[in-house]
This record gives structure tokens, sequence and C-alpha cells, in this order.
């Protein structure tokens, strides 16, 4: 289609001209552009692909955004210039296998700026197995001490039903195992 007035192509929304140079062949305009060749035919109607000429205008499909792959347990990220999976990961204390699960398809080496990503969250550990005892979920003001003294229980025993806790960093909300105290035997209650 010409606009009568300037004589120039104008293109349906979604598209945009272009002109024709020397080596432009219809697949690789539509590499260039991400769209593909039936997409630019059926726009250009009549077109010969097999007879382009320099100086020629057609017009191109914009490319559609990729549709982000899905994200129910973590968050969306825009690849930027520079990002690897390698240092987004780092960033956001992922691995790059798990990046990929949650990014099927992606090209780990082929990375595009303004790609959108899936970046899956680091979910924290369950209860440690707790084996005569019972969960307990650590409120405000809780030390190690203070939960043992509530429940007749040593600080060395928390922190040995709790392995990988560390004692000095509770975290409100944490759940640990409080073992159930054991009664003095009659031997060692002499």
């Amino acid at each position: 289609m010409y606009d009568s007035v300037e004589g120039k192509k104008t293109c349906p929304m979604g598209s945009f001209p272009y002109t024709i140079r020397s080596g432009d062949t219809l697949y690789k305009l539509a590499k260039t552009y991400n769209t593909t060749v039936e997409a630019i035919m059926a726009i250009n109607p009549g077109i010969d692909p097999y007879n382009l000429q320099i100086g020629q205008v057609i017009c191109i499909p914009r490319a559609m955004p990729p549709v982000p792959p899905p994200c129910p347990n973590g968050f969306y990220y825009t690849i930027r210039s520079g990002d690897t999976l390698y240092n987004i990961g780092q960033r956001y204390n992922v691995s790059v296998e798990a990046l990929l699960r949650a990014n099927p398809g992606i090209d780990p080496y082929n990375l595009q700026i303004g790609q959108i990503i899936c970046i899956p969250r680091q979910m924290p550990p369950g209860p440690p197995p707790c084996r005569n005892g019972f969960y307990y979920v650590v409120r405000r003001g809780d030390t190690f001490y203070s939960i043992g003294r509530k429940y007749n229980v040593s600080v060395e025993a928390l922190m040995k039903a709790n392995p990988g806790v560390d004692p000095n960093n509770l975290q409100i909300g944490q759940i640990i195992c409080v073992p159930i105290a054991k009664p003095l035997s009659e031997e060692e209650d002499k």
C-alpha cells in the first residue's frame, strides 16, 4: 500500500516498512526480525520471494513478545547486557540447574537482552526430623537457652536435635525440634 501524499509505502499496524538490500532473502529477514517467511508473505500479497528487488519496500511484521515461561513459585527477570545464567544464579542464590528447570527450552549460551526468564524462589528447608520430640515455632526474643529453660532441655540437646540451625541466628517463624527431656533414671538420681 502506498501513501498517495508522500508516495511512501505504509504498512498495516503491527508491521514496519523495510527496503530490500543486496543479499536479502525472506528467510534471512524472518530470522533477523524474529518472524516467519509465511508471515512476511501474508502481509505482502503478490510478493515474489524468489525475485526480491534491491530498493523494493516490503512490510515486516513486528515480532510478538515471547510469552514468558510459567513461574508459579518464583518471579520474572528480564535479561540485561552481560547476564549469564551463572551470574543470575549467584545474584539470586539459585543453581544454574534450577534456572534451566524453571525455563525449559532456554538456550543458556544465547540469552537475549530483554528476554524474560523465571527465577525460582529458593524453597525454605523443611523442619528438621523430630524423633522423640515436638516441633516449635520460634517467636520474637527466643534463644536456644530460653527455649531450653521453658521445656527443661539443655542447649546441647537442642543443638543436637537441630543440626544446621545456627543458634545465634534464630528466625521468627523458623521451625525447630525440641526434644522431650528424658527423666533421670534411678541410678542418675542417687
